[in-house]
């Protein structure tokens, strides 16, 4: 007979004695458990001492938390909370170097666990650390371990970072500047000051004023990616909280420092596998660069402003050579609106009207002056070629410029504040100081040779801009290196190429609907349906490992799940580091069997979700959140790395419980895999030849000889 659910059987460990093993009552109350665990070693005051995990973070165990407790699980009676704060606030002021140092080594250890945290902040403990910090005696380990334990209490957000003083953000900003540091220090320093800028209005002032991007720059330039990481995440915290009229300003600052050809060289083209965390702030970091469009992108032009006509005039003059004006006004005119015609612009009396509406606005008009001036020959080839085709087949430059312009945008998706969580950087838009520019005129030019491809009239002109996003998108999944190369998977991506994936893909999905196919499809699902089926158990059985979101997501924490080969428990644990390979099942502490699980829930129904509902919860990471819910009523939270892992984990648990596997991934491979074997056994069919002269009508059926041709 099963134990009751109440009950959980574990071990208890104490120094230099023998182990307890008792059956705890989740029912009694924590202290009542604790005083019958000190009785049983003859230990006095009960009330001083608590319990924690022996293995993992160790945490305390708190009557919130209790819940957790496995059955076989190793716990470790301790001191109290409440007296290993005073003890270690204590021993940090001492006068002994030796004792300070293993005091704080204890500290940083111990502030990663909220029960320990709040009882040492209670007593005014983050004072203490930011005196010893501005008092600038510390150094070395010793101060390694005092910034690491300031960070993970401040992390905990029970105290506001608007109550640090100045002189400690100058002494922080001044490990930073320092030309040679501790690479611990250094570390820790610029993680404080990230968390300063992105968690306080007010810091992000004062930061700025000690610390400027220049001095940061010199710290990409070092072999350390840790190090690299968190300057970087330093200057997208600065990019991103500066006020609107400086972030032109720091980008200005940006360039004269060369730092976009210093993340080329020293990180994107360094000797070291780029990471996921420098991943995800390559791509903040091309996020906020791409969001200074965004001012351009949503000013309208005004038709009355003499500048902004002065650049249509230019791109006419350019395009048509400077060709002498007519004396009269009339014919000046005449000629102005026919050139305007030629250059494809909607409105051919007053262009300026082309480019009022935004997105993309005034945009669109400073790319095509780019391509004008910068490119030149190609600007004047593309108009010219266009005008002398018959009008019916000529590609309207001006109005592709501004098309184009707006799905770029939608793409880049320019405005738009970056995904936690997502590492899609394109590391050839850090080959170029004009990326944004060079890419349009990469792809204004494929534009161009689509609607020759296509042999497109005026009204095909929305199929030829689906044609183009599709070639530029199927690029990009692509990630070319630079943007040579981004012209050479586009010259394979012609408008043959793309009706081909096109017919392709379509055959995957829909393959044939006559009732014979129909019936055949269904025939196969079953049997396909159990082979996806079998492949996400392997794919549960070989594990995953999963991130733990933080406040500070430098500092990564991994966890890893898996599931039993006879396909029973499920087995997980916390890892100092992700893993490289498969995970052993003694490494995984922690376990829940299969037949406790009630149901998977996903996106914002997952506990994880609601918890943090009064933070910004941005909608990838909801996408890829799952949670399963086990008896009695507990939880095991989990954020996908990306969709494939988030689709196989998904299916895999609800077929663990006998329910539809619905992901998007499954509906495909069904598609796929359906469609394979059609085409396999109608193959098989168109195949078989039959005898010119078939014999009589034998006596068995299977005397009639046919052969399968397999060429």
């Amino acid at each position: 007979m099963p134990p009751p659910a109440d009950i959980v059987k574990v071990a208890i460990e104490w120094p230099g004695a023998n182990a307890q093993l008792i059956e705890m009552d989740q029912k009694r109350p924590l202290s009542s458990i604790i005083r019958e665990v000190c009785d049983g070693w003859s230990l006095s005051g009960a009330e001083q001492f608590a319990l924690r995990y022996a293995d993992g973070p160790q945490l305390y165990i708190t009557e919130q938390s209790r819940g957790e407790i496995k059955n076989g699980t190793i716990l470790r009676l301790a001191i109290s909370p409440a007296r290993a704060a005073r003890q270690l606030l204590e021993r940090i002021q001492s006068h002994g170097i030796d004792a300070r140092l293993e005091a704080l080594k204890e500290l940083a250890k111990l502030s990663a666990d909220p029960t320990f945290a709040a009882e040492f902040i209670n007593m005014e403990g983050i004072g203490t650390l930011a005196r010893l910090v501005e008092s600038g005696t510390h150094f070395g380990e010793m101060l390694a371990f005092t910034l690491t334990a300031f960070l993970e209490l401040m992390d905990h957000g029970i105290v506001s970072w608007d109550l640090i003083s100045l002189s400690f953000i100058k002494q922080i900003a001044g490990y930073v500047n320092q030309p040679m540091v501790d690479v611990s220090i250094l570390q820790r320093s610029l993680a404080i000051l990230e968390s300063m800028v992105l968690n306080s209005h007010s810091l992000y002032h004062r930061v700025a004023q000690e610390i400027t991007v220049g001095q940061l720059i010199g710290h990409l330039q070092v072999s350390n990616q840790e190090i690299q990481t968190y300057a970087i995440a330093l200057i997208n915290a600065l990019f991103l909280k500066a006020p609107e009229d400086r972030r032109q300003e720091m980008a200005s600052t940006l360039a004269q420092k060369h730092l976009r050809s210093i993340i080329l060289n020293h990180v994107i083209r360094g000797n070291r596998p780029i990471k996921a965390e420098m991943a995800h702030q390559l791509y903040v970091l091309q996020v906020l660069t791409f969001n200074l469009l965004e001012e351009r992108m949503m000013t309208k032009m005004d038709p009355n402003d003499q500048t902004q006509r002065d650049i249509i005039f230019e791109l006419r003059r350019i395009a048509f050579d400077g060709e002498n004006d007519p004396t009269g006004t009339e014919k000046r005119k005449a000629m102005y609106t026919k050139d305007y015609k030629m250059l494809g612009f909607t409105n051919h009396v007053n262009p300026a009207m082309d480019f009022t509406q935004t997105p993309p606005g005034m945009l669109a008009l400073d790319n095509m002056l780019y391509l004008a001036k910068v490119h030149q020959d190609t600007y004047i080839r593309i108009v010219l070629e266009n005008s002398s085709r018959e009008d019916k087949h000529e590609c309207p430059f001006g109005r592709c410029a501004i098309e184009l312009t707006r799905m770029l945008c939608e793409i880049l998706q320019v405005g738009e504040l970056p995904n936690e969580g997502c590492n899609d950087y394109h590391p050839m838009f850090f080959t170029h100081d004009r990326a944004w520019e060079e890419f349009f005129c990469v792809c204004i030019q494929l534009l161009n040779k689509t609607w020759k491809e296509m042999r497109a009239t005026a009204e095909d002109f929305n199929k030829v801009m689906q044609v183009v996003r599709e070639q530029i998108t199927r690029a990009l999944a692509m990630k070319p290196s630079s943007l040579d190369q981004l012209k050479n998977k586009l010259r394979g991506l012609n408008y043959s190429e793309i009706l081909r994936l096109r017919q392709s893909e379509r055959m995957s999905q829909d393959d044939f609907q006559s009732p014979p196919i129909i019936e055949l499809r269904e025939r196969i699902q079953p049997e396909i349906l159990e082979l996806i089926k079998q492949q996400r158990f392997n794919r549960l059985c070989e594990g995953s490992c999963f991130r733990k979101l933080g406040n500070r997501r430098r500092q990564e924490k991994f966890w890893f799940c898996r599931l039993s080969l006879n396909h029973k428990v499920l087995h997980y644990g916390d890892l100092d580091e992700s893993p490289q390979g498969e995970v052993p099942f003694e490494l995984l502490s922690d376990k829940i069997p299969v037949s406790d699980i009630k149901s998977v829930v996903t996106g914002k129904d997952c506990p994880h979700m609601k918890e943090k509902s009064a933070l910004k919860q941005n909608k990838e990471v909801l996408e890829l959140a799952f949670s399963v819910l086990y008896d009695p009523d507990e939880t095991l939270n989990f954020v996908a790395p990306n969709k494939y892992e988030y689709c196989i984990w998904t299916d895999g648990l609800c077929a663990l419980l006998g329910r539809e596997m619905g992901s998007d991934l499954t509906r495909s491979d069904l598609d796929t895999l359906i469609s394979m074997e059609m085409k396999l056994r109608l193959l098989d069919l168109e195949n078989i030849t039959i005898p010119e002269a078939p014999p009589p009508v034998p006596k068995e059926p299977s005397s009639y000889n046919f052969t399968y041709n397999y060429s």
